[in-house]
Parts: structure tokens; sequence; C-alpha cells
């Protein structure tokens, strides 16, 4: 009985420890995605979608459930049918035997009843903890997929530069695909963005501009070629001391729950805790100082869950000042001026240019007037550099700049 229930339980389990990630995953697409739910008339929809996996989570449960249930009566009913047998069989010998020995067998029947008793009773115990061990063994097995994955990204050994230049970026033949991608994303990429140069990238939807920044951070490491950071190889730094040298705004905007203090000085870099003045500061060059000090507690203003209580803009701003309350050798900006409007952009630019020196922006952008002023202008085209230099000297040689620059900016510009 216990082996049959065993057997019958396990790839039930197995199943029921999955099918609650697809139902919180329905549950948060619906909520996170409640205002296009609500106007595309979508309800029914997210609820046929919901109640698909609830059903399947139900049944799958309670077949599990019900086997479960018949255990232990099971094995009670056993051992009162054996209880009941040996009394049963110890009646017809005892009314056999003599009168000299009925009292000994009485005796015995009655120690073998308290043995059998305590053997089934234990068969019991066994039962239950063979029922959660089954169970357990299927999340064990799943937490184990996590922790025995093993190790991409492995940690270098470099922890100081000395004297050399800092900030300088050098890409050279960088090859990359994703983990089980069929092709490589980027193809032969060589650039050097120097000490204080703003390099900026620029080309179509699915180029691989981000993709080539999350190189300089490790997220991801190189198939072949090399990212070079001060002269030395990404992968030789120790990944702490890496990405201290890096200040990186991300494509999508990150805020936690928290205040607009803690979210400026989000995170450690290897220096003292910044002070309200840089944090300050870095609002203020970051050109969130205006909608900040109108926030209730000004600074201490709460801020909500992913930022909830903020407009896009806003959280844009206050994720470029976290990078540069960081004082980094490296800003990236991955995107990051996309929901603000043409003026804030500007002054944000000419703020960034005026009050920080000697660092290296890297600027990845879709719209020409965040970038017409860069150093140097990277135009990418599935996944290579067709063309690199100013916008000057791209609007004479390079065809898809030209397009971009004049879609934007007009023929006259």
């Amino acid at each position: 009985m216990i082996g049959t229930i065993y057997a019958l339980t396990i790839p039930k389990f197995t199943i029921i420890q999955k099918l609650p990630d697809s139902l919180n995953r329905v549950t948060s697409e619906k909520l996170n995605g409640i205002k296009v739910v609500h106007a595309y008339n979508a309800e029914k929809y997210q609820e046929k979608k919901f109640g698909r996996v609830n059903d399947e989570l139900t049944k799958t449960s309670l077949f599990t459930h019900r086997l479960m249930s018949v255990a232990e009566p099971g094995m009670q009913f056993l051992l009162m049918g054996l209880v009941l047998s040996i009394y049963w069989v110890g009646t017809y010998i005892i009314n056999g035997a003599s009168d000299a020995v009925r009292l000994n067998l009485f005796s015995d029947m009655r120690v073998f009843s308290s043995y059998a008793t305590q053997g089934i009773a234990s068969f019991m115990i066994l039962t239950m903890i063979l029922l959660f061990f089954s169970r357990a063994t299927v999340s064990a097995k799943r937490i184990n997929e996590v922790l025995e994955s093993p190790i991409d990204i492995v940690d270098g050994d470099v922890n100081v530069v000395g004297k050399r230049k800092k900030g300088c970026i050098e890409f050279k033949n960088v090859c990359f695909r994703y983990p089980d991608a069929v092709s490589d994303i980027l193809h032969n990429i060589s650039f050097t963005a120097n000490t204080g140069e703003t390099v900026a990238i620029i080309g179509a939807t699915g180029s691989g501009k981000s993709t080539l920044i999350t190189l300089i951070p490790r997220f991801y490491d190189v198939r072949t070629g090399e990212v070079l950071i001060d002269g030395i190889n990404v992968k030789d730094y120790n990944q702490k001391k890496l990405r201290n040298k890096l200040g990186y705004v991300s494509q999508k905007s990150v805020i936690f729950r928290g205040t607009v203090i803690s979210n400026v000085a989000y995170g450690e870099n290897g220096k003292a805790k910044p002070t309200k003045y840089k944090i300050k500061r870095a609002i203020k060059i970051a050109q969130a100082q205006k909608f900040v000090e109108r926030m209730n507690k000004q600074y201490n203003a709460d801020i909500a869950q992913r930022g909830s209580n903020l407009s896009g803009g806003q959280k844009q701003r206050l994720s470029i000042a976290r990078s540069i309350c960081r004082e980094p050798e490296i800003y990236i900006f991955d995107d990051s001026f996309s929901a603000l409007d043409n003026k804030t952009d500007l002054a944000l630019r000419k703020a960034l240019k005026k009050n920080i020196n000697g660092s290296t922006f890297l600027i990845v952008a879709q719209r020409v007037g965040t970038i017409i002023n860069a150093d140097k202008i990277l135009v990418m085209d599935k996944g290579k550099i067709v063309a690199q230099g100013k916008h000057d000297e791209l609007m004479k040689t390079c065809p898809i700049y030209i397009d971009i620059a004049k879609s934007q900016l007009g023929k006259g510009k």
C-alpha cells in the first residue's frame, strides 16, 4: 500500500510544485497590466487563463491528497484487522489447549498482539514520513537545480588598477551571442572610448546597442574578443571592483520602495556613504530638484514599490541621480533620456558637462538631439558598427545616420 501511494504521488507532486509558478505568473501579468486589460476589455480572457491553470492545480492537488488520505485509515484498518485476527486465532488455540497451558497461551497472545500493534504503528509513522518525504524530494530537487547551476561569470583577481588612465573603454573584435542562441548578436565590434570622452551609440531597434553595453559590467561575457577597462580585460577584474568604476542606468528605470534619499544613495562603491550635500547635488544635476522639492517631505518623500507614484520621466531622473551620486569613472546611459522632454534633456546634458569632469560617458540613444555633441558616435546596424565619427562627419558619409537624423531633425539639419 505504501509503495503504491508513493509511486502515484511523486509524479503528481512534481507537477504541483510547478503549477503555482504558472498561477502566480498569470496573476502577476493581470495585475501589472491592469490598464491594458481594462483598455482592451480583456477581463473575461484573463479570467479564463487563470481558470485553466487554477483548475489543473485543483485537480492535481485533489488527486494527491485523496491518495494521501487513504494512507492513515488504511493503516488503521490493517492494524485493527491484525489485532482482531490475533484474538480470533488465539481464541481457537486457547480453546483447544489444556487447562494447564491456557494461561500461558493467553499471556503469549497479549504479548504478541502488543508487538504486532507497535510494528504496525511504526509503519503508520513511516508512511507519513515517506509521503512528506516525496513532497520534500521534489522541492529539494528544484532548489538544487539553482544551487548546482554552474557559475558562468567567474571573478578575476584584479582589485587595483594603479596609475593607469581611469575610465578608458576598449572593445577588440568582440563577438557575442546569448546563451542557447544559434547565432551571434554582435559581430567584430571594435572601438575605443578614451578617458573623458562622450561616446554615443545609435541605430535601429534590435541592432545590438543595449547588448553591447551589458558586456562592460560583465552581465554577460563575450564569446570572442576582449572588452578592456583601463587596459585590463574585464574578465580579470574582481566584479565588485569593476562595477565600482561604473555608474549604470538601465533602459528601464528601476526604483526601489523607500525614500528619495535611499534611492539616490543606493548601493556602495567602495567609498564613504554619500553625504546629504552629494545627494542633493546629484538630484540637482539630474534636473530632479524641482519635482522632489514639491513632494511631501521632499528628500524624505516616500517612494512606492517600483516607483509607481512617479512618472516615467521622474523615475529616469532619479535613476540618473543615483549614478551621479556614485561619482564613477564611467557613466553608462542605456537610452536613459527617452522619457524626458527636449528641454529637460538639453538642460540635463548641459549640467552633466558643466559639473562632471574627467569621467567617460557611454550613451545609448534613439534621439539624435541627445547625442549631437558627442565626441564620437557609433552607428550600429544588425549587430555591427557600420560607421563612427562626429555628427557632422556622419551626416556626410553614413546613409543610415543621415536617414535617422533627417527623420528627426528635418532635411535642413
